[in-house]
């Protein structure tokens, strides 16, 4: 019977894919960026909460787990245990936890069984929860829990206390009597795909993934896309560089981007700099890193040498190798991090970048 449907929709299916496909659009992703800005500035608790940020505070930043159904396009089953020993860590270690969207994956799975398939990592997070210290963003892959009107239920029922569900948050501070904000989103903000009026995200969210999903039809999203991807991320950091003392933080393209650099661009800053001073070791080393790295940090912008270090991405939790990336904010310092297995399948965390947020706000000046 799947055939049968296969077959009789694939075509019209594929059109409609094309035609409404994700586009992501400069003007549209920058209104609705400020937009959500303003609103959580101007009505916090109603679409994001504004959070104090102090030489005291520890954030733990992961989006994109992608939680499925521990089945063959699940994976989110080969990073599960790093993500479960990361919340360990963070939870012992009194951080507050951002989910920052894309956490189900509801296009290709129901929720039931998400929900049966994940009860560990639920439990882990309920753990934040308990002690106050849990966000949850909603992404365009879990853009239920945003427009279902029984999701709250479901929540609920998972972590045993009401949830709320917010498109995005701000941390303020202030460093040597400067003022420093941190505005945080999924990222999928302006694409026409997944964030248009309450009927056309219930619609993309409940019929369309899944219809796509069904006939197994890419649905050509940045975190699949080459070419998305990138633009996406430019159009990310076009609107953090145009603000004041703001950083962006994001998720969606599952690319890790630290001040505004890839993770790969910042490997060719640093071997650039390794063969300027002659360190033969250290540009070994580099070389090697980049090699390795290709397939997952895949980007070289043409200016990377000059931009503005206004924008971060997390990556994702659900690297094919079973790594994980995320954004650390703690003791005064920002930090690319990432959770791998070790030859003992044991998982390591490794600090990846960091920069003092002192240090940081000062380039921003």
């Amino acid at each position: 019977m799947r055939k049968f449907f296969q077959w009789l929709l694939r075509k019209p299916v594929n059109w409609m894919a094309e035609k409404f496909s994700s586009d992501p659009d400069r003007e549209r992703i920058h209104t609705a960026l400020s937009n959500l800005y303003k609103n959580i500035k101007e009505n916090p608790g109603k679409k994001g909460l504004l959070l104090e940020l102090n030489s005291n505070s520890r954030f733990i930043i992961f989006s994109d787990q992608h939680k499925g159904a521990k089945n063959g396009s699940d994976n989110f089953m080969f990073a599960e245990k790093n993500y479960l020993s990361a919340l360990d860590y963070y939870n012992q270690n009194g951080f507050y936890f951002i989910s920052l969207g894309d956490n189900e994956e509801l296009w290709e799975n129901t929720l039931f069984a998400v929900k049966k398939n994940n009860i560990p990592s639920f439990e882990k997070e309920k753990l934040f929860l308990k002690r106050k210290a849990f966000t949850k963003v909603f992404g365009n892959h879990d853009l239920y829990w945003n427009n279902d009107p029984f999701a709250g239920w479901q929540l609920k029922k998972i972590y045993r206390e009401e949830v709320k569900i917010y498109e995005g948050l701000i941390l303020q501070s202030t460093i040597n009597n400067k003022s420093l904000e941190i505005f945080l989103t999924h990222g999928h903000q302006g694409d026409r795909q997944s964030d248009g009026n309450k009927f056309s995200t219930w619609f993309v969210g409940v019929i369309w993934a899944p219809l796509q999903a069904y006939l197994n039809i890419n649905p050509n999203t940045p975190a699949v896309s080459e070419q998305l991807k990138t633009a996406h991320n430019s159009m990310m950091y076009e609107w953090s560089a145009a603000q004041n003392n703001l950083l962006l933080i994001t998720g969606h393209t599952h690319q890790p981007v630290f001040e505004s650099l890839t993770h790969l661009e910042r490997l060719y800053q640093q071997l650039a700099l390794a063969i300027n001073n002659n360190n033969i070791e250290e540009r070994q080393r580099l070389q090697q890193e980049i090699v390795s790295r290709k397939y997952d940090y895949d980007h070289i912008g043409k200016d990377y040498q000059s931009v503005k270090p206004t924008y971060f991405n997390t990556g994702c939790c659900c690297f094919s190798d079973g790594d994980i990336t995320g954004i650390e904010i703690a003791d005064g310092m920002i930090r690319l991090i990432k959770w791998s297995y070790d030859e003992n399948k044991n998982s390591v965390r490794n600090i990846l970048e960091e920069i003092a947020l002192a240090q940081l706000l000062s380039k921003l000046n």
